[in-house]
């Protein structure tokens, strides 16, 4: 019974018999089930059942291939003696061909198989159920004993068959072995005295009655038709002898019996008449399983990775079977194929020659399977060729897991088994349906799947790798991202795709590295999509991220357009197959939103502060507003967190930034200045012309009433409560100027830093607060023009009117206003900023000289 062993290395099933030998048919498959391409035989056959009848065979046909010369029986306590000696010349001369080692083997040379070492001193490996024994084995003469050495047949079987087919062909003188049903003929030879129990004949008999049920009645070369007899009565007769052993005399009833119900069953032909050749191990698979047992003894049971260097000679003489079994040269080929191919995988796949020689056996059945119809061929070609495909398969859809650089030999090997077998397949799909294939490169298409596979796979598996090296670090501090490590690893892996697996794909697709960088791009275009839609604001980690792809997206593009450049659309399809991150614009984005983060914040707390502002000089020694040197301190932190970012559109995107703050600056500004009044708020309306010469009909005296209700009149025009004094109009002057003047250093710095810009500034942008800088100069001057104002028509009003308007004109005087201007002027330069104090001087003297006195001088 065989037993199953699972090598954990690969993943893949083994299977060796009880008998010490690897089963053909005990395949490889991670299910643990065993898969059979040719069919199962329905009956409980033991291997050594079927390698018993399968040397039978062999030798009833050497026996026939001999040219009539009959069989000699050498008994077991000679044989020892003459076996370094040719046999006699009775003696099938197939059988008794001297063995030469010199001879190199022209199939060991075609299939590319190395030649096996010589072994001087080989040991005898048989089992002693076998019946070999423990001694060292010497070299066999001939290639009978080699065959009865590889097919792990005893002495005693060996001598027991040939006696047996002495036996018939002296009953049979005449006839070839194919005229008869060797299991009836060897029945009917042998007694229990030939064996050494009758427990063992017994097993025996069961055997060959098993032989003829499977041959005639469950795999029969041609269909049983449900109205015959001799099916039935075969059925009967083995399920009788299940009981009791048949009696095998010559005369026996239940043996003549026997022998008519099977000649009948074995010489049935298509058309009728009764058939020379007997049919009794032709059927399909019957015949498949023997043949392949034969094949078997190809492999040195020394070292089963190994070709023996006689196979030559051995495949001549298995070929002799050919009329027997029903076998032919296509159906040789893929026999012959199975056997190697199912050795490689049966031995661990330690033998790289067998996969090699495996591949060009399947040429050979390429070429058959284009020159033939036969439905039964294209049957079993399908269902071992979809085997075969499937191994493959299994191997390249992941074929970064199983191959490497030390074995990228044996993924060529493979690729050549899965392409050609899937083109078999193809063609043979579209001969059974008779219909047109179109020319679709098959092999082509297969690569292309299993490119995009295995990489994508290759990829899951590096993220799960980098995820679980991420979770052991995240208590570092400032680990990287998993999406900019995975970045780098992807990189990494395209350059070894490239180097490493793309040359050997390339014989199948010319663009194996750009499918591969296409596939990895894409796979990373979706992480990196589900991390875009996460991101709420923008962050050194976020902006990290997004670099590292850009950096993977431009060296995949390079290796995709540099490998498709030969191509005949110069790689269009390819690169249209990579959509782009547009990381630049997703930075943009997060950087303009940001942006307006910080804008709608300032903008929030420039109307919550000025509500608030009081304009008092004791706030600081510069007497200016506390909430201008806030205002400017979130300016310089905004700016300096822009530059902090570590992006690669500073200059692109610095004049929105600067925009939005200058905005913010001048809503203040305008803010700061307004409701401080100006000429019309303070300057009162003409009064009656009152001066005129003397005798002129226009001469009125002075209106005192008039000029009170003018003086009332200024009292009243005033904007609070003492919100807008002249300490504070001055607090606002100092502030719109310390603005100014820290405007002209921000912008310095602005420039700087766009000079130290890692990522260059050849489109340096505006950094230039135009509008706030605009609107301090405006402010200033509007303010002074205020003071100036108020001074003269609001706080000394009633100077002005009791020395102007008052009584006759000799007692009309500039003198005592002036006094009281004095003051004002004294009052604003303690208050106003140094720099700032000329100016104002000189501002606040022509506006009152030459603006407001002139008002004076025409009031007057």
């Amino acid at each position: 019974m065989a037993t199953i062993h699972l090598r954990t290395s690969k993943n893949e099933y083994i299977a060796d018999s009880d008998d010490n030998e690897i089963g053909i048919f005990q395949f490889f498959d991670d299910t643990g089930d065993i898969p059979n391409p040719f069919g199962d035989l329905g009956l409980d056959l033991s291997p050594s059942e079927l390698r018993e009848t399968a040397y039978e065979v062999l030798i009833g046909s050497c026996r026939s291939s001999g040219a009539g010369r009959p069989l000699t029986y050498i008994s077991s306590s000679v044989r020892a003696t003459e076996r370094s000696q040719p046999m006699t010349s009775s003696s099938s001369p197939s059988l008794q061909r001297s063995l030469t080692s010199s001879a190199a083997s022209k199939l060991k040379k075609a299939l590319g198989l190395k030649s096996s070492s010589k072994k001087k001193n080989e040991e005898n490996s048989e089992s002693a159920s076998q019946g070999i024994g423990n001694s060292v084995k010497k070299r066999a003469g001939t290639v009978g004993e080699l065959m009865r050495v590889q097919m792990r047949v005893s002495e005693q079987i060996d001598s027991r068959v040939r006696r047996g087919l002495l036996r018939v062909a002296a009953g049979q003188l005449g006839r070839r072995v194919e005229s008869v049903v060797l299991p009836l003929e060897l029945l009917q030879q042998f007694r229990s005295s030939d064996f050494p129990s009758l427990r063992e004949y017994e097993t025996w008999q069961r055997r060959i009655l098993k032989i003829l049920e499977a041959g005639l009645l469950l795999h029969p070369h041609m269909p049983l038709a449900k109205t015959e007899m001799a099916p039935q009565q075969l059925r009967k007769i083995i399920c009788g002898a299940a009981d009791k052993p048949i009696e095998t005399g010559k005369h026996s009833e239940p043996m003549q019996v026997l022998r008519s119900v099977v000649m009948s069953l074995a010489c049935r032909s298509f058309d009728g008449s009764v058939s020379e050749i007997c049919h009794w191990a032709d059927g399909i698979p019957l015949n498949i399983h023997l043949y392949l047992i034969l094949l078997e003894s190809c492999f040195d049971v020394n070292d089963e990775t190994s070709v023996i260097e006689e196979v030559d000679e051995v495949l001549e003489l298995i070929k002799k079977t050919w009329v027997i079994l029903g076998i032919n040269q296509i159906l040789h080929n893929i026999c012959f194929f199975w056997v190697l191919f199912c050795r490689y995988i049966t031995t661990s796949q330690l033998e790289d020659d067998l996969l090699f020689a495996s591949v060009n056996m399947l040429l050979e059945v390429e070429k058959d399977a284009k020159a033939t119809e036969d439905p039964a061929y294209s049957k079993i070609l399908s269902s071992t060729l979809s085997y075969i495909l499937g191994w493959a398969e299994k191997r390249l859809l992941s074929y970064h897991a199983t191959f490497y650089r030390g074995n990228i030999d044996v993924m060529q090997s493979v690729l050549s088994l899965g392409a050609s077998a899937a083109k078999i397949l193809a063609e043979d799909v579209s001969h059974e349906y008779r219909r047109k294939r179109k020319e679709v490169d098959v092999a082509y298409g297969r690569v292309d799947t299993y490119i995009r596979s295995s990489v994508q796979n290759a990829f899951s598996q590096e993220k799960d790798k980098v995820i679980s090296s991420r979770q052991s670090t995240k208590y570092q501090q400032n680990p990287l991202h998993v999406l900019s490590i995975l970045a780098q690893n992807i990189g990494e892996l395209a350059f070894n795709e490239k180097e490493i697996y793309s040359p050997v794909l390339k014989r199948w697709h010319p663009l194996a590295t750009g499918v591969a960088v296409v596939t990895l791009h894409t796979c990373y275009g979706n992480e990196l999509k589900q991390f875009v839609r996460g991101i709420n604001e923008l962050t050194p980690e976020a902006i990290q991220v997004l670099l590292s792809a850009e950096k993977l997206e431009k060296d995949l593009v390079e290796m995709a357009v540099a490998d498709s450049v030969d191509s005949e659309d110069g790689g269009k399809a390819i690169i249209q197959e990579m959509i782009p991150y547009d990381t630049e614009a997703v930075i943009a984005n997060l950087v303009k939103s940001w942006i307006h983060t910080r804008v709608d914040r300032l903008k929030q707390w420039v109307d919550r502060t000025l509500q608030q502002e009081v304009w008092d000089t004791q706030s600081n020694k510069g007497h200016f507003a506390p909430s201008a040197v806030e205002v400017l301190r979130i300016l310089e932190e905004t700016l300096e967190a822009f530059f902090l970012l570590p992006i690669p559109m500073h200059p692109v995107l610095l004049p929105e930034l600067v925009s939005g703050l200058d905005k913010c600056l001048h809503s203040y500004i305008i803010k700061a200045k307004s409701g401080c009044g100006s000429r019309s708020t303070f300057v009162p309306n003409l009064p009656a012309l009152t001066r005129c010469s003397t005798g002129s009909k226009l001469f009125k005296k002075k209106d005192s009433s008039h000029m009170g209700l003018w003086k009332k009149s200024q009292v009243s025009t005033t904007t609070g409560d003492g919100s807008f004094s002249i300490t504070r109009l001055c607090v606002r002057i100092n502030t719109l100027y310390n603005i100014r003047k820290e405007l002209d250093v921000l912008e310095k710095r602005t420039i700087s830093n766009l000079s130290n810009s890692t990522f260059g500034h050849d489109n340096v942008g505006n950094g230039k607060f135009e509008d706030s800088v605009a609107g301090c100069i405006e402010g200033i001057q509007q303010l002074s023009e205020a003071t100036a104002y108020k001074v003269v028509f609001h706080d000394l009003s009633h100077v002005l009117c009791d020395y102007l308007y008052v009584g006759e004109i000799s007692s009309s005087r500039i003198e005592p206003f002036l006094q009281e201007l004095e003051q004002y002027l004294e009052k604003v330069s303690v208050t106003v900023h140094d720099r700032a104090r000329t100016r104002r001087k000189i501002l606040s003297f022509l506006w009152i000289c030459s603006g407001p006195m002139e008002m004076v001088c025409q009031l007057i």
